[in-house]
C-alpha cells in the first residue's frame, strides 16, 4: 500500500501545494517566504489524504 500511497502523493501533494500557493498570491502575499510556507502547508496536507485515498482504493481492488 506504501507504493500506491506514493503515486497518489505525487499527484495530490502537488495539487495541494500549487492551490495554496495560488490562494496566498491571491490573497496578496507575494515574498518568497509566505509562497514557500503556503507550497510547504499544501505537500504536507498532501500526506494524510494520500493515505487515506490510497487505503480506499485499497479495499476496492482487494476487499476483506
Amino acid at each position: 500500500m506504501l507504493r500506491l500511497t506514493a503515486l497518489i502523493y505525487i499527484i495530490a501533494g502537488g495539487m495541494l501545494a500549487g492551490s495554496c500557493v495560488i490562494a496566498a498570491l491571491t490573497l496578496g502575499r507575494v515574498d518568497a517566504a509566505s509562497i514557500s510556507i503556503a507550497a510547504l502547508v499544501g505537500a504536507l496536507a498532501g500526506l494524510p489524504l494520500s493515505w487515506l485515498v490510497a487505503s480506499k482504493v485499497n479495499k476496492v481492488i482487494r476487499p476483506a
